[in-house]
Order: C-alpha cells, then structure tokens, then sequence
C-alpha cells in the first residue's frame, strides 16, 4: 500500500500531564489503577495498623482506650477507607490472576470481570460501613 493510499489515524502517543482531566479511561483500566491504589494504601498503613494493634493488645486499659479511640467517626472512616482498599484489592487480585492465565482477556470480558470487582466490593464495603457506623 503507498504512502498516500494510507488513512489518516491519529497517533497514540505518551499523553501530556495537562490532558489527563480529559482522557477517558475504560472501566478496566480505572480497576486496575485502584487496585495499585489500594495496593499502594494498604501498604503505607500496614505498619500504623500493626503497632496499633500491639499497643491496644498490652492490657485491658490500653484495648479500652483503644476501643474509644476507634468510636471517633473521622477513625471510621479511615477504618472503612482500608476496609474498601482491602475489599476491592481482594477482588481486583482475584480479576488479574484470571487474567493472568488468558481468560477472560478480549474487550467485552475485561469490562464485565472489572464491572464485576465493583459489582462485588462496593457492596461489601457497604456492608462494613453500615456495621462500623452502628446500623446492626
């Protein structure tokens, strides 16, 4: 084919920083980049977590201060912030090693397995929310 007979398609190249509000990502890429997300959150956290739990494990009296520590709704909210990390890195992990073993892998797949990781995590995390702010 000739050089002129050739359609014009636009170039796909590196975007620029000023043009990411505008480009839209498919559903399975904004998955993907909240499960580096929660990854990433789960992460950072994991050692605050941790000697929290250490702490709140020395006596009685520290698990009780502990315990009105985490009655605060600003702590509740970041309680649910890693439970949602938790909940969607779970099935978003789940969705990448499907993935990973070449199913599942053509468009229309892809944008049904990661509408299913929020069909699945976000009610759970619904869930959680409704039992960290006291409705059961």
């Amino acid at each position: 084919m000739s050089e002129a007979a050739k359609p014009n398609r636009p170039q796909i190249r590196n975007i620029n920083i000023t043009q990411i509000i505008g480009y839209r990502l498919p559903l399975a890429g904004v998955i993907s980049i909240l499960h580096r997300i929660s990854g990433l959150l789960m992460f950072l956290l994991l050692p605050f977590i941790l000697f929290l739990l250490d702490q709140s494990l020395i006596s009685e009296s520290s698990f009780d201060y502990f315990r009105g520590f985490t009655s605060n709704w600003f702590v509740k909210l970041v309680i649910l912030a890693l439970s949602w990390a938790y909940l969607h890195h779970f099935c978003a992990g789940i969705r990448h090693l499907i993935m990973d073993n070449h199913i599942g892998l053509d468009k229309d797949s892809a944008r049904k397995s990661a509408a299913g990781v929020l069909v699945v995590s976000l009610p759970l995390a619904f869930i959680v929310a409704l039992k960290l702010f006291g409705a059961f």
